[in-house]
């Protein structure tokens, strides 16, 4: 070290009480202004007295206990300097005044954050993204590399005139152990928790600048932190009256960040970054979960084929005698080979200019007449074999996710009202669920996280009853968008037309359902509702029958059907009792039905079917795709 007039004991904001020299000096800086002390550590703003250059200074607010700890802290400092990233700040210098450590950094590399709210206190939520963003690149960078921050603060955001931000302050409130213990081994457990630690923070600070208030009044996270569930009493979630609108998919990110339940938060700070990445991507229509979608696309195609014996047939001559609704029927118990049968058929319209009377063609047989068996050979030889990419756990799961899905078009084939086509109407209830297969598939380890998020937690004195998010707060939480957003974009990408894609959109589950009248919006509901029964008879045992009676009751008026309506689709073979055997009952196949009562064929429903309107309007029997 230089000459300098070192003080005895670290510079602190009551040091007003000192003599000039104490207070105006530590070592040779020249001290400014304190910008920020927390708990653990101090910023100064000082003037380097050697370069006469402005410098920020970050110092533990306790200095260590011994001088093993003394050189512990300045060798962790040392490495953590080391660490280059466009978002850490750069580190001028690691040193030492007496027994008190510190790290400089240049002032020209900008503002804090709290000197930034002090000009701007309510930053635009888009900003608020923006700025947290890199702060969690550099803070997962980090991490990975085997640091901790420990005292995540306003202060420690540095923000220049570009909006380029850097993480300041890394490794400077090292944790405290007594002088005998092994550095190394402590060390390392700690650095794990503190990581932790560190995400929460970063939410909390999200918290302030949406808020622009203090986070329970308090300036100082750590403090907040200690105040929160599970370790304090306070809850913490976003309010509505921000200064600026908050878009839900935000609003979920934040909350999760801040969330009582510790295991719903998230645990690194890459998962934070990769959530608030893909809103802040699709909030600006440049992709995020949606652009990585497309690309998998293109790689590895929307689903592996499930049935290895189903892709010989495919590919065989065995096929060339067989009758179309045959054929129909074989593509439709493969979920892939039938979405890539749809993907090439109305792909194949949009090429030549031709659309089939402004909407999609969902009609498999109709799909088949146009490409041909050439068509099918091609589409199941360009689909991967199950399980694809997958791991064995991960195919497990989305089979059993495919099952409940052909469940679902199951039970809306059975509720369908007469004159609507069995395939339009079972694939219109896959194509709800696109989103969902999709996830599944190409990012399993993300759909594992929703579906932990969804559970209720352990109940606790201070929350009896825990809820589990929502699958879509949930999907915000982890992916920035919603799967319905995931579905739609592939749809659109597909170029299966607008009806479509209004009719792949499932009812909100908060919102009432209304009868819209026309025929795209009945079979939507209808395959809203068969989706709603089957996730209902997901739930557990007790609350099945519940789930299945809330779920009649909200579509009962819009649509017509009661509770024996779906109890018969869901166990056909146990439909027919001897009051319906008899000739005279409504029921009975021979009972004749006035011709005024026959459902006539709309332009929707014939051309959904591939018919013109002087084609038989009745229905095609059902199909029954096998899991």
């Amino acid at each position: 070290m230089p000459n300098a007039e070192p003080t005895a004991s670290p510079p602190d904001a009551g040091a007003g009480a000192k003599t000039a020299a104490a207070v105006r000096r530590f070592g040779r800086f020249e001290l400014r202004a304190l910008l920020n002390k927390s708990t653990r550590s101090m910023l100064w703003l000082v003037l380097d007295t050697r370069s006469q250059q402005e410098m920020l200074i970050c110092m533990p607010r306790l200095a260590p206990n011994s001088p093993e700890a003394l050189a512990h802290w300045l060798k962790t400092a040392n490495a953590g300097a080391r660490i280059q990233h466009p978002n850490l700040a750069h580190v001028v210098e690691v040193g030492q005044v007496e027994h008190w450590p510190f790290i400089a950094y240049d002032r020209a590399l900008g503002e804090t954050l709290n000197e930034r709210l002090a000009r701007q206190n309510a930053p635009l939520p888009l900003d608020v993204a923006a700025w947290t963003c890199q702060y969690l690149e550099g803070l997962a960078f980090a991490h990975e590399a085997g640091h901790a921050h420990r005292d995540v603060q306003a202060s420690t955001m540095l923000i220049d005139s570009l909006g380029h931000v850097r993480v300041l302050g890394l490794e400077v409130a090292q944790e405290v152990f007594p002088a005998t213990v092994d550095f190394n081994t402590v060390t390392r457990r700690a650095v794990r928790e503190a990581a932790q630690d560190d995400v929460l923070c970063v939410g909390l600070l999200m918290h302030r600048m949406l808020t622009a208030r203090p986070v329970l009044d308090e300036s100082d996270l750590l403090l907040v932190m200690q105040r929160m569930q599970p370790q304090g009493h306070e809850l913490l979630r976003l309010g509505w009256e921000t200064p600026h609108p908050i878009a839900e998919p935000l609003r979920a990110i934040v909350n999760r960040a801040t969330d009582r339940q510790a295991g719903h938060r998230y645990h690194l700070a890459r998962s934070f970054w990769r959530a608030l990445e893909g809103w802040r991507s699709a909030a600006n229509d440049q992709g995020g979960a949606i652009a990585q979608l497309m690309d998998k696309l293109q790689r590895v195609g929307h689903l592996p084929i499930a049935s290895l014996r189903l892709q010989r047939i495919a590919q065989s001559s065995s096929m060339e005698g067989q009758h179309a609704s045959e054929l129909s029927g074989l593509v439709l118990q493969d979920m892939a080979l039938s979405l890539e049968m749809l993907r090439r058929v109305n792909n194949a319209l949009k090429q030549q200019g031709i659309a089939a009377g402004g909407g999609a063609i969902l009609n498999m047989q109709r799909a088949i007449a146009m490409l041909g068996l050439n068509g099918v050979q091609q589409a199941a030889r360009a689909l991967k074999p199950w399980p694809g990419p997958l791991s064995e756990a991960n195919a497990a799961t989305l089979r059993s996710l495919m099952v409940r899905v052909q469940r679902a078009g199951q039970v809306a084939q059975a509720l369908r009202p007469a004159g609507y086509d069995a395939e339009v109407v079972y694939l219109i209830t896959v194509m709800q669920n696109l989103g969902r297969l999709l996830l599944q598939y190409h990012f399993p380890d993300d759909a594992q996280q929703i579906r932990q998020l969804m559970r209720p937690s352990e109940p606790t004195a201070d929350n009896p009853k825990p809820v589990g998010m929502s699958e879509q707060s949930a999907a915000y939480a982890v992916l920035g968008c919603d799967l319905e957003a995931l579905g739609t974009a592939v749809a659109r990408y597909w170029s299966l037309g607008d009806e479509l894609l209004h009719m792949m959109r499932r009812q909100a589950m908060e919102a009432p359902v209304r009868g819209g009248g026309s025929d795209a919006e009945l079979l939507r509901l209808t395959c809203s509702l068969a989706n709603e029964i089957v996730d209902a008879l997901a739930l557990p045992e007790e609350k099945r029958q519940a789930g299945v009676e809330t779920a009649t009751r909200r579509y009962a008026r819009a649509l017509g059907l009661g509770l024996r309506e779906v109890y018969e689709a869901l166990n056909p073979a146990a439909a027919a009792t001897p009051a319906t055997a008899h000739p005279d009952h409504p029921d009975h196949p021979d009972h004749a039905v006035p011709a005024a009562a026959q459902p006539q064929a709309s332009p929707l429903r014939s051309r959904l079917r591939g018919k013109t309107e002087s084609d038989d309007p009745v229905a095609q029997p059902p199909i029954a795709p096998s899991g």
